[in-house]
């Protein structure tokens, strides 16, 4: 018998002080009103449909170290051990021209964008593109690239004084 393979995403902390996570809103307020009594669609399911406190980054590391081998093959392993599939296709596009160079994965997590090719082969749509070519976007964040930490410092927009 085989052991059970771990999972390609993770738990993260989502007790922790300061943690947003978009929930809430008006509809606690309007709840039990006349007006929500006589509006029907207001009648469905109080929760969103976000699944908070996963983070996907070693489905998209096991996703790069399968470039050039069959698509079947890949999905197939990668679905087996995943709670849902839409993940994949966060950095998966069926076809080359639907892929993106790279993709934003957090708030300073970038992935090389992949798409299956004619041949059914997970491929990686832009394969010159490096660490060394991307830029980050602040300077307070550990910004990275497939794993590794962006060359390139910040760059402060040039403020003109009026």
């Amino acid at each position: 018998m085989r052991p059970q393979q771990r999972p390609l995403y993770r738990r993260v902390n989502t007790k922790t002080h300061g943690v947003g996570h978009g929930d809430g809103g008006k509809s606690r307020w309007e709840r039990n009103t006349k007006k929500a009594k006589n509006n029907g669609s207001s009648q469905g399911a109080m929760h969103k449909r976000h699944r908070h406190g996963l983070d996907y980054t070693p489905l998209y590391k096991f996703l790069l170290s399968k470039v050039g081998q069959d698509w079947d093959a890949v999905y197939s392993a990668a679905l087996a051990r995943l709670d849902t599939k839409e993940p994949i296709f966060n950095l998966v596009a069926l076809r080359q021209e639907e892929g993106k160079p790279y993709v934003r994965t957090g708030e300073s997590t970038y992935f090389s964008g992949l798409y299956v090719g004619d041949d059914n082969c997970l491929a990686v749509v832009d394969p010159e593109l490096t660490v060394e070519q991307m830029k980050p976007l602040c300077p307070c964040c550990t910004h990275t690239f497939n794993g590794k930490r962006f060359t390139r410092s910040y760059d402060a927009p040039d403020q003109a004084i009026s």
